[in-house]
């Protein structure tokens, strides 16, 4: 040892503060000036029990004891203190911290201490709950005598990069005994009046309790998720957490991601299981903000499956655990050091153990699956991982900025399959993003041909498997809107994808272009309720709701999700719609405009918004500000092409500059005009063209355009779209300024889904023309808000 070291024997406490990095994420101003009072109040307890804070890590501390007893002893204090002061605050302002003591040899090093007594402590404070403590047994054997308290021994856990197996207890804090309050002390006393003071204290401090709990529940119930009641949750019901990346390359995140979801789609393909898709599981990605009871309750599952992957060169260790999260109790454990060829063997043992520990009954078909290896090459491995990262992102946000990120994952399948043209996964995800493309009214390349083409190679190496039937779903549904095979393919791939959130959502998609609402309502609550924090299914069933003129629905949905993830742009852009369209309200869309709903998908769907709201506002110059912003792309409405020209001609008409905006209209329709040209069948593109006739006065070809459109797309062939087709050609009629023509519509079409709103009439100028006429002005109130 160097003249500079200093070993010693000595108490070891680790704290740390329960749900900061989720905190800072949603209110960084909020979580910083926790963060501070917090290591105010902390710090002036370490010195009342000889601590000695070493060092602070993040939102922890490290601090040195001279004995286990006092390190108890300010842990105890500690919670006391924060559980008095969290007694009376509101829940998103509390401060709880977890803590872990260990005594063992330390090593004091240039102002630091290393050594087995840190790391041990350091492993054992994320097992405490929070606002508990949890000790190693050399800590619980020093002080079980010294303290008047108890101790609960945990179930036996392997320690992270701890060889040795360690008892663990927890102890059970003063205040934690029914009827003690917090904050009073052991002492005992036969006073009749200190009793008396006592059971009147417990009676209020009841009665109090009782009334936040109501109103606490009042306020969760509007605005949190439903978390299912423990009756509820099905016994055998998983989430798996992600996996920790301890390789030394950073980089190598992605591929314990694909560990953690190869064993999660094992997991999905067993019926007997409840499986949470890994959308919803992503956001629990920070291990130090894990609570496992909380996220447990959360995502409606009895248990949580977590662990770490550690790869360098040709190795690799997988660390997985199983947890009761009801009770805490660790189930199983289990550390591989293996070949990186041999990942595959460990995801199916692990999927294999925990169905066994679940108690779940297999098929030998899906034995079968959970032991299939998915391909030989590790190379075309890795970039179908790379590919799912990709997929991931973008299939649970919304917003336009999809294709770039669908285009990446098409060159990184296209050089996994191949290197591996018997990697089906890999062939499925190619066809599935090459009709996503196809999707978003990218008809330039040969998308649906190239998706047969993959799928067709998928189909006869494993014409059985449930990724093959989901994928020749979407081709019948996307490349045709053919529905009935479509569900025929769906409810196929339910039978292998059991767990699978988008097969339920595709089905629920296709029941609402069919116009069967009910239906559709029921497959998305479903696919839900299997990806319960996938943001893009949460906004459409909210917009199923709002298609059906259920605002209330749709908001209370909105509103739920939005108390979970207040910082996201495409829930919030849509909630504002609603108020738009409900009430024609637009305080909520000025809020997102402004940035308080965070950083948009894309940029161009934020200088829509603005283009748009400027547009209801008749602001030209902001709308003009809107156009001017560099780097702005072409626009989207629902699926509608939008030519920028029509927007600039509009603008400019409204500025007066009659000129520029009939140039503008021109080179609009040349592009449309074009573009219908090319399919000539495609309806959305014909309105599109009627509707900039309108716009320049070419009533003839305008209503010809709009009503072939109609008769191309109508409700009868598309719920969906269709009824936005009659909206339309509303508008045309409004527009070439036939207003008997245009109300007598109106009048037909006022129930039809996806149609007309009071917002819409009430704020939109293309329906100007009819404004004053005693006719409109009685369907707008009609659909005023009662």
């Amino acid at each position: 040892m160097s003249a500079d070291e200093q070993r010693k024997l000595a108490a070891i406490m680790f704290t740390d503060m329960v749900g900061y990095s989720a905190l800072s994420q949603r209110d960084e101003k909020l979580a910083q000036e926790l963060l501070e009072e917090h290591r105010r109040l902390l710090r002036e307890i370490f010195p009342r029990f000889n601590g000695t804070e070493i060092k602070t890590i993040g939102d922890a501390f490290l601090v040195e004891f001279g004995s286990a007893l006092e390190a108890a002893q300010c842990a105890i204090e500690i919670q006391r203190a924060l559980a008095k002061r969290n007694a009376d605050i509101l829940p998103d302002r509390r401060i709880e911290v977890r803590i872990g003591i260990h005594i063992g040899d330390v090593v004091h090093r240039a102002g630091d201490v290393y050594g087995d007594g840190v790391n041990i402590a350091s492993r054992i404070e994320p097992l405490a709950n929070a606002g508990g403590v949890c000790v190693s047994m050399d800590v619980e054997r020093q002080i079980r005598n010294a303290l008047e308290t108890r101790f609960e021994k945990l179930a036996p856990t392997e320690l992270k990069n701890i060889s040795v197996p360690m008892d663990l207890f927890r102890i059970v804090l003063p205040w934690e005994r029914p009827g003690t309050p917090v904050g009073q002390t052991q002492a005992k006393s036969t006073s009749r009046k200190f009793v008396l003071s006592v059971i009147t204290l417990a009676l209020l401090l009841i009665i109090g309790i009782g009334c936040w709990w109501w109103s606490e529940q009042q306020r969760r119930h509007a605005t949190s998720p439903a978390a299912p009641s423990a009756a509820a949750v099905p016994e055998k019901s998983i989430a798996v957490l992600p996996f920790e990346n301890l390789s030394e390359d950073k980089s190598n995140a992605f591929f314990a991601d694909g560990v953690q979801d190869e064993i999660l789609t094992d997991l999905a393909k067993i019926a007997d299981l409840k499986v949470i898709s890994r959308t919803s599981v992503v956001q629990y990605r920070d291990k130090a903000a894990r609570n496992l009871r909380e996220i447990a309750q959360q995502l409606g599952v009895a248990h949580v499956l977590e662990g770490s992957v550690q790869r360098a060169a040709s190795k690799i260790r997988v660390n997985a655990q199983l947890i009761d999260a009801r009770n805490d109790a660790h189930l199983w454990a289990q550390t591989y050091d293996r070949d990186l060829a041999d990942v595959f063997a460990i995801q199916s043992e692990i999927a294999r153990t925990i169905a066994e520990q679940l108690q779940a009954k297999l098929s030998p078909k899906e034995e079968a699956v959970v032991e299939a290896k998915p391909t030989n090459d590790l190379l075309a491995y890795d970039l179908y991982l790379r590919a799912s990262e990709i997929d991931r992102t973008r299939a649970s946000s919304i917003g336009t900025g999809g294709a770039e990120g669908a285009k990446q994952e098409v060159q990184l399948l296209e050089q996994a399959v191949t290197r591996d043209p018997a990697f089906v996964s890999a062939l499925c995800k190619l066809a599935d993003s090459y009709l996503y493309l196809y999707w978003l009214n990218d008809r330039s390349a040969p998308y649906v041909d190239l998706a047969k083409k993959a799928l067709e190679a998928a189909a006869r190496l494993q014409p059985d498997a449930g990724e093959v039937h989901r994928t020749r779903g979407l081709l019948y549904y996307r490349g045709s809107l053919d529905y009935g095979p479509a569900l025929a393919e769906f409810a196929l791939a339910k039978r292998s994808l059991p767990n699978d959130a988008s097969v339920p959502f595709l089905t629920g998609m296709v029941r609402r272009r069919q116009g069967h609402w009910d239906e559709s309502i029921r497959h998305i609550e479903q696919a839900v309720e299997l990806d319960p924090h996938n943001v893009a299914l949460i906004s459409e069933l909210a917009t199923t709701y709002f298609i059906l003129r259920r605002y209330d629905e749709a908001a209370k949905t909105l509103d739920s999700a939005l108390a979970w993830k207040p910082l996201d742009f495409g829930m919030a852009f849509i909630r504002g719609w609603v108020d738009k369209e409900w009430k024609a309200d637009l305080r909520k869309w000025k809020s997102v405009v402004a940035g308080d709903a965070g950083p948009p998908a894309a940029p161009n769907d934020l200088i829509s918004a603005r283009l748009t709201l400027a547009l209801l506002e008749r602001n030209y110059h902001a709308a003009q500000e809107a156009l001017d912003t560099p780097g702005l792309a072409e626009f989207d409405d629902n699926g509608f092409f939008i030519p920028r020209e029509w927007n600039e001609g509009i603008v400019a008409h409204g500025l007066g500059d009659n000129d520029r905006a009939n140039a503008a209209l021109l080179a609009a329709r040349q592009r449309t005009a074009a573009a219908v040209a090319q399919s000539p069948d495609d309806a959305r593109a014909l309105i599109v063209l009627g509707q900039v006739d309108a716009a320049l006065g070419r009533k003839e070809d305008a209503i010809r355009e709009g009503e072939h459109a109609v008769e191309l797309l109508p409700p009868s062939k598309d719920a969906l779209n269709g009824g936005l087709m009659m909206h339309r050609l509303a508008r045309i009629y409004a527009q070439t300024g036939d207003a008997n023509r245009a109300i007598n519509f109106l009048q037909k079409i006022i129930t039809l889904p996806n149609g007309l709103s009071y917002g819409t009439l009430k704020l939109e100028q293309d329906w100007d023309p009819l404004r004053g006429d005693p006719r409109f002005e009685k369907i707008v109130n009609s659909l005023a808000p009662k």
